[in-house]
């Protein structure tokens, strides 16, 4: 069955820092048109990172869309159109907390909104985790470090504390795979 949606037109309808919105006209596998609203983004990295003790390192920072903190796993966007998703993910690290990794290792990729919008996550394990960051936050980014052993992820998990996607995604294949 063919389910492509071919682009006939593209019009901005909002053109930002780093997410653009366009309203597109497609083809319909069936002939005829429809209109579809993407919000286009360059693209962002995650990272699980374990200290020595087997607590993963997290973020609290408040999310203004949901009027509230949330617990997170250090992440950020792309910074620039073919900025490497593992530099992205160890500078992110090292932004947002008191820690650095000396490498990271790509655990997968998913699509963050795909029903309108073409963000792609890049979830990566930091290895050699310790404390040292030179870096600071963004000038507009408050946030607050928080680590948690294998029980205390269970129990906030059990007890919807965790409600970022990417987050999930990164403490289950740790709870899964360690």
């Amino acid at each position: 069955m063919n389910l492509t949606e071919t682009q006939i037109s593209s019009e901005p309808i909002f053109e930002g820092t780093f997410l653009d919105i366009h309203r597109d006209t497609v083809r319909l596998p069936n002939g005829k048109e429809a209109s579809r609203i993407v919000v286009r983004h360059p693209g962002a990295a995650c990272v699980l990172a374990l200290t020595a003790e087997q607590q993963v390192v997290l973020v609290r920072q408040w999310r203004y869309p949901l009027g509230k903190p949330v617990l997170e796993v250090p992440a950020g966007k792309l910074d620039m159109a073919g900025e490497d998703p593992a530099a992205c993910a160890l500078r992110e690290l090292a932004e947002e907390t008191p820690y650095v990794a000396d490498t990271v290792r790509l655990l997968h990729t998913f699509y963050t909104a795909p029903g309108f919008c073409n963000e792609k996550m890049y979830l990566y394990l930091a290895e050699n985790v310790q404390p040292g960051s030179t870096l600071a936050a963004d000038e507009d980014e408050f946030v607050e470090t928080v680590l948690l052993s294998r029980a205390q992820v269970q129990a906030a998990l059990r007890d919807n504390q965790i409600e970022d996607a990417k987050t999930l995604i990164a403490l289950q294949y740790w709870l899964l795979n360690s």
